[in-house]
């Protein structure tokens, strides 16, 4: 490890610390004004209620980010992961202050105010910073090149005007309605500014987002396979978020929580994306998702339609329900799931994974032929054929050992 390696890590390890230290002392805070553990926004403002899943989703976001700055100090997606948990841990401990300052009414007052304002909209960093400069520089750190560079101003003068516009804002702060914004400016501008500012960052994003599009089709397979962790990634944070939709209805709470241990996939695929670590496993891992995520879904609408159907037609005979639907449903998807997992595999194969699914039926087709054939020119043009149609070589030749007593080829 070079110098500059040795010290990125140990940057990077202590903003690590840091973030940790802030976030425990928010936490500390806020406990003593018998408040809530913390709270923190992602996007949606949802409030996560549980420090300890707070504590975990800081050292996800920063230790993954550690580990890629100093592997990769040049690349500056470590050190946007950092930079999350740094403002991560800022937000609660300004929040904490906040609350502790208007619970026990000590300390500085300008201070209070400073910290709530800071908690009120420190969360468009953490949403804006990621979504645009993390699919802009993925996987190396650079622009795809040097025409992108007007996006990356945009994108940077975007979310610094939306800043500059919430914070300065007149008027009670939204998270904490009690208080008058310290810094705000009674201006037409500033509204303008801010409204004009999210059509930009807005902008900025979607443009970040063709960026990956594009670099994907221009990717070599090693780049391509990275792109491929990233976009696995927003999909399962997509999928989670319409799953936690239908859970909300029941609890809420619960819904949450699925949702911000979704969000902890991303850093996660992310960081084995650019660290190369299993970097090819991850067709396999999409395949899997698409087989058991269509068998579960499945499955569980089945099971659902038959309980709800069964019960109906023992309420129509017998006046009352019985867990007889229960068990004959739980026996139905039992019989159900080896059958319908082969079905399910074979459509994912044909519709995704073509080539694949042609070179297996190919060998298989050689293998039944390999059974019965007796003529070894046939035979030997049919392994060509084979190696043709499933590993599409530039060139295929077949050399045969001659016999000991030098007899045919």
């Amino acid at each position: 490890m070079n110098g500059i390696s040795r010290a990125a890590a140990w940057l990077a390890w202590s903003l690590v610390a840091l973030s940790v230290a802030l976030l425990l002392g928010g936490i500390a805070l806020a406990r003593t004004t018998r408040a809530p553990v913390l709270e923190l926004t992602y996007g949606s403002q949802a409030e996560l209620d549980s420090a300890v899943l707070s504590l975990v989703t800081l050292l996800t976001f920063s230790v993954v980010g550690a580990i890629v700055a100093s592997r990769h100090p040049r690349n500056a997606i470590g050190w946007i992961f950092c930079s999350i948990g740094l403002e991560v841990g800022i937000q609660a401990l300004a929040t904490g202050y906040a609350e502790y300052w208007l619970a026990s009414g000590s300390g500085s007052r300008s201070l209070g105010e400073t910290a709530a304002w800071f908690a009120t909209w420190l969360w468009i960093l953490l949403v804006c910073v990621p979504t645009s400069f993390l699919l802009l520089l993925f996987p190396d750190g650079r622009l795809p090149s040097p025409r992108w560079r007007p996006v990356a101003w945009c994108a940077g003068l975007g979310i610094s005007s939306f800043v500059a516009g919430y914070a300065l804002d007149a008027g009670p702060l939204e998270d904490f309605p009690q208080i008058a914004n310290p810094y705000g400016i009674d201006s037409p501008v500033v509204g303008v500014v801010r409204v004009a500012a999210g059509f930009v960052v807005a902008g900025s994003i979607v443009a970040s987002a063709v960026s990956l599009v594009i670099r994907l089709r221009r990717a070599g397979s090693e780049q391509r396979q990275q792109i491929k962790w990233l976009a696995y990634g927003g999909a399962v944070v997509v999928g989670t978020l319409f799953v936690a939709g239908f859970i909300s209805i029941w609890s809420v709470t619960v819904s949450i929580v699925i949702i911000s241990v979704a969000l902890l996939g991303l850093p996660i695929f992310t960081g084995i994306a650019i660290a190369r670590h299993r970097l090819y496993d991850i067709d396999i891992l999409i395949n899997r998702t698409l087989v058991y995520g269509t068998l579960t879904a499945t499955l569980a609408l089945v099971y659902v339609g038959s309980v709800v159907s069964l019960q109906a037609a023992l309420r129509v005979l017998t006046g009352q329900e019985s867990a007889l639907a229960v068990v004959a449903s739980t026996l139905a998807i039992a019989a159900l799931f080896n059958p319908l997992r082969r079905r399910v595999q074979g459509f994912v194969d044909r519709r995704f994974y073509r080539r694949k699914y042609d070179a297996a039926k190919t060998l298989e087709a050689f293998n039944a032929r390999l059974r019965d054939e007796t003529d070894l020119n046939a035979l030997s043009n049919d392994l060509v054929g084979v190696v043709r149609g499933t590993v599409q070589p530039t060139r295929v030749s077949l050399w045969l050992r001659p016999e000991d007593t030098g007899g045919k080829r």
